[in-house]
């Protein structure tokens, strides 16, 4: 991998911007990327012909495709103690930004900026597992605090305001994502509320606001007491309660190997991974590390004071095994301290999880739809295509036994009305409309994304009720779900302005009349479809020339029995006060009439 010199943004931006100004970017030497400006320029222009159909293609022709490679996977923790080593020989400069030439230009048009800031080592590599990942859709930079810098947290906490509101008044109307590892959290809930006008998206990582009660507090005085010579302990033992170790060796290993594989490549992986852990202690050198300490306790005391001022939009990613911090512990204090928090927790990670295997940044911002471009999360332009990655997660191992078990076949019929293995018979563009019918759980919809995936390397727009893609009932220990997977493969709010945007863009849609009331069908009612009467969706079809395919799933109502349905459920006192509160608060697709008539409650 390539180690970025420090030649990079400057840690205070100077200049106000005084004229309507267009970004684009070049390339630096020392791979680094740096921000430029034209006036009024050709760079970066939008479409202005004023045709809605030529704006429409452009915005089809550029982004990113389904199935790209993003890279993830490709580099290890071998890497960032690489990079380590490069940054932690100081150069006497001020703390910094950099932008790491492996994160490249973003794929996508007006990507949202993205600072990282570090957590105790300060380095500002602790994303380097995620940066090929995240520069397709981010203009990422990075804050690189030197070993022997001692600006106080005021002084850093500046340094991350000005560049925030420098950015602020060159876009407006662009989101800036705040990714705030461990001390790095501190920095970004003081930014946050210190500038409640600017459009923030936190991404807090196990963050120090809690560490006033960790685990180490006992032995700190030690520390400051400890001959220097014995320090270089300090570090290696302290890796073991930030990280788990085995974690960090399996993020080389592919999943798909045999046990025995398996089990050698991780004892290889393990054994180089184990040398560099004593690494840390030029990483953080003594002196240093007692300065880290004293500004995790300034930092975390200036957040938790201003918790209140906090108007940002807020993802908490929690470990369950943070042996440094009590994670899930502050995870359920902020869950509630916060206006607008939600958590993510990964029960079997540690303290270091950008660092861990099974953890894709992105494809957790993917899961919880927080991803945007705008003011506003826009689910049919801001919508993000899975990866090559993320797919193998999804098909070849989260969901594999399943598919094995279930072994499903899916045919489609041609023109001449012969059928088919296979979708030979489905049109290779659109607009294409699905319509069918919604098998109980809605189980059928992993082996449809996967079949269209992998035979025409293709998206089906799933149009889903509106409560899959709300936060109204997540909880503390939110953990990533199937809905996450919903999202992720191209489900969204089913409403009139989506579906007539997707047509627009000659999307395949995927549209089920029965909804929720069909996929969570009761005993007795095996293949029963809940169709309103009135038509819903034709005219706006015709008005496109949609392709209408009318579908259905054979077997799954038969491999399942329900032992309790709704209406067993509603007899129960605590279960039936549950689903009334639901069924009162939820948002409704259709008018009272019509969900009436269907019987339409969860």
């Amino acid at each position: 991998m390539s180690i970025p010199a420090l030649r990079s943004f400057p840690a205070v931006y100077g200049v106000k911007p005084t004229a309507r100004l267009v970004r684009h970017h070049s390339r630096l030497g020392g791979g680094l990327r740096a921000s430029s400006v034209a006036v009024n320029g050709e760079v970066g222009l939008r479409n202005r012909s004023g045709k809605k159909e030529d704006a429409v293609k452009e915005e089809k022709d550029r982004g990113l495709e389904p199935l790209y490679d993003d890279g993830f996977g490709g580099v290890t923790v071998k890497d960032y103690f690489a990079a380590a080593r490069a940054l932690c020989k100081d150069d006497g400069g001020p703390p910094r930004w950099f932008s790491p030439v492996e994160c490249g230009q973003p794929a996508v048009e007006d990507a949202p900026l993205l600072l990282f800031l570090p957590g105790t080592d300060g380095v500002g590599m602790g994303l380097i597992l995620h940066h090929k990942s995240l520069g397709k859709a981010f203009e990422v930079r990075c804050l690189h605090i030197p070993v022997n810098d001692r600006t106080p947290f005021e002084g850093l906490l500046q340094i991350v305001e000005k560049s925030i509101q420098y950015e602020h008044d060159l876009s407006p109307n662009r989101p800036i994502y705040l990714v705030g590892d461990s001390f790095g959290g501190c920095l970004a809930l003081a930014a946050a509320a210190r500038n409640p006008h600017i459009d923030l998206v936190l991404l807090l990582v196990n963050p120090a606001t809690s560490f006033a009660k960790t685990p180490l507090q006992p032995i700190l005085p030690l520390l400051e007491a400890m001959p220097s010579d014995l320090h270089v302990t300090v570090p290696y033992l302290l890796s073991f309660v930030m990280a788990d170790p085995l974690k960090m060796a399996m993020v080389s290993i592919e999943n798909n190997l045999s046990p025995p594989e398996t089990l050698q490549k991780l004892s290889e992986s393990l054994t180089s991974l184990l040398p560099l852990l004593s690494q840390l202690a030029d990483i953080i050198p003594r002196d240093a590390l007692l300065w880290k300490l004293k500004l995790l306790k300034s930092g975390a005391a200036y957040a938790n004071s201003r918790l209140h001022a906090v108007q940002a939009e807020v993802l908490f990613l929690a470990s369950g095994k943070d042996n440094l911090l009590p994670s899930g512990e502050e995870a359920d204090r902020l869950f509630k301290a916060l206006k607008n928090c939600r958590v993510r927790y990964f029960k079997e990670n540690g303290h270091t999880l950008l660092l861990e295997d099974g953890v894709n940044l992105l494809s957790v911002i993917k899961g919880a739809n927080m991803y945007r471009r705008g003011r506003q999360r826009d689910f049919v332009t801001d919508y993000l295509p899975p990866t090559l990655s993320e797919f193998k997660k999804t098909f070849d191992e989260d969901h594999k036994l399943f598919h094995l078990a279930l072994s499903p076949v899916m045919m489609s019929t041609l023109t001449n009305g012969k059928i088919v293995r296979g979708l030979a018979g489905v049109p290779d563009q659109g607009p294409v409309l699905f319509v069918g019918y919604h098998a109980l759980m809605g189980i059928e919809l992993s082996p449809l994304y996967e079949e269209f995936l992998r035979e025409k390397n293709t998206i089906v727009r799933g149009m889903a009720h509106p409560m899959l893609f709300g936060s109204k009932y997540e909880t503390s220990r939110q953990e990533s779900s199937r809905l996450d997977i919903v999202s992720m493969y191209g489900g969204l709010p089913v409403t009139p302005i989506n579906m007539y945007r997707l047509f627009e863009r000659n999307q395949y849609v995927l549209l089920y009349p029965g909804g929720a009331r069909e996929a969570l069908h009761r005993k007795g009612e095996e293949y029963k479809l809940f169709w309103p009467d009135q038509p819903e969706f034709v005219r706006m079809a015709a008005r496109f020339g949609v392709t209408v395919i009318p579908f259905g799933f054979v077997g799954e109502d038969d491999i399942l029995e329900l032992v309790l349905d709704y209406n067993d459920q509603k007899n129960i006192p605590y279960l039936r006060e549950w689903i009334e509160s639901i069924n009162k608060d939820g948002q409704r697709v259709r008018s009272d009439l019509i969900s009436k008539q269907m019987n339409q409650v969860f």
